[in-house]
């Protein structure tokens, strides 16, 4: 099966910054003018969250991703930068 339609990132987990400050960290499937699918993702919301960002990934680097949604479709204004987790 191919998936070059779906970019150099399709299925590789990376860390999304999103506009709001919230951060994905996730699979990325794919980006649409919609918004940016990704699958198997945590968010971590700097307002509700235990734990800062730095502790957050520390803890899914060791432990995996913790999974909150197995697909989200992060809204095209909400997309920042994103990176590879393993960067």
């Amino acid at each position: 099966m191919h998936h070059e339609h779906r970019g150099e990132l399709h299925g590789i987990t990376v860390v999304m910054t999103g506009t709001s400050g919230r951060t994905y960290l996730g699979r990325w499937h794919e980006q649409t003018p919609h918004g940016l699918q990704m699958r198997d993702l945590g968010v971590h919301d700097p307002a509700t969250s235990p734990h800062d960002l730095p502790t957050w990934l520390d803890r899914a680097r060791r432990f995996g991703v913790p999974v909150e949604h197995r697909m989200l479709v992060v809204p095209a204004d909400e997309v920042g930068e994103c990176v590879r987790f393993s960067e």
